[in-house]
């Protein structure tokens, strides 16, 4: 089941076409990346999902329901900058937030400060907090009521690499608990190590979008390694289907085209011509490598 949808959404400010056309589905449970570079969209694209902007054409709809008050409390979110009151503590500000929102209530707010840790500081001005404390709070605001969907934009902005680290633990946790997430980034590593799908911006324009796996691998990569390099780089030399070959100080990579590699073929071929591998893996690209292909292009 589709948790959103999205068609053709178009967004022009002035000369500048911030969204030309973009379509893509969510999946129910995903934890779905929106990853470009700035100036791409990502914001634009959330904004307009949340009712914050409006679309100059398109449309969009959760669950197969177009957006409305009911269904908005289903859906917590965090869009760009957290925005508080400096003067008041983070329960205060979280007591509006509920008071605005209508989600959660005294236990709620007490979670999710323990969620985001938080709890020890919960009394303490906002205005008194670092960068890092400031995004924990507006992630504690965006959990309120336990919403089922979570839109969260650049979520670990400005934590230290602890903060990311604990960020991440609680969208897997909150992802294995049946939550679906979206997430707009630019840590590519974050995105990799959390994201089952994806979906790709450069200037307005979707590139691709799709499970992570799938966006990932455009080819087959086979590396292997013997005890006699030179002797194997000979013996792979006509290897049937490869379409290019990289040799490095250990390793050999054959590269081939997506779905086609076999490493028990590779092994039975390298074995029948006289060579024993030590080291035989097929690798995938990391997703900054192929975030890079995509957009460079």
């Amino acid at each position: 089941m589709s948790v959103l949808q999205v068609q053709d959404l178009k967004k022009t400010y002035g000369k500048i076409q911030a969204l030309k056309g973009v379509s893509f589905e969510i999946p129910e449970g995903a934890v779905f990346g929106i990853l470009g570079p700035n100036g791409s969209g990502k914001t634009t694209m959330l904004s307009i999902i949340l009712d914050v902007l409006n679309a100059d054409s398109g449309s969009y709809s959760w669950f197969g329901q177009p957006a409305s008050p009911d269904l908005r409390k289903h859906i917590g979110s965090l869009l760009e900058t957290p925005n508080f009151y400096h003067y008041l503590s983070a329960v205060n500000n979280l007591k509006i937030t509920n008071s605005i929102s209508g989600r959660g209530d005294a236990a709620a707010i007490e979670a999710v400060l323990h969620k985001v840790k938080l709890y020890e500081r919960r009394d303490s001005r906002f205005s008194s907090y670092s960068l890092g404390m400031k995004q924990r709070l507006a992630i504690a605001a965006a959990l309120l009521g336990d919403p089922q969907i979570l839109v969260l934009d650049e979520p670990t902005n400005g934590l230290d690499p602890v903060g990311i680290m604990e960020i991440r633990e609680l969208i897997i946790e909150l992802s294995k608990k049946g939550h679906t997430i979206i997430m707009a980034s630019h840590l590519l590593d974050e995105v990799e190590k959390v994201c089952t799908h994806v979906a790709i911006l450069k200037t307005g324009t979707l590139i691709t979008s799709g499970s992570v796996e799938d966006v990932l691998v455009d080819e087959d990569i086979v590396e292997i390694g013997a005890a006699d390099l030179e002797q194997l780089k000979h013996v792979l030399s006509n290897y049937p289907g490869a379409t290019s070959t990289t040799f490095n100080a250990q390793t050999i990579q054959l590269h081939f085209p997506k779905g086609t590699a076999s490493a028990e073929a590779m092994n039975r071929y390298c074995f029948n011509n006289g060579i024993a591998l030590q080291y035989l893996s097929i690798k995938k690209k990391r997703l900054e490598e192929r975030f890079f292909e995509l957009t460079n292009n």
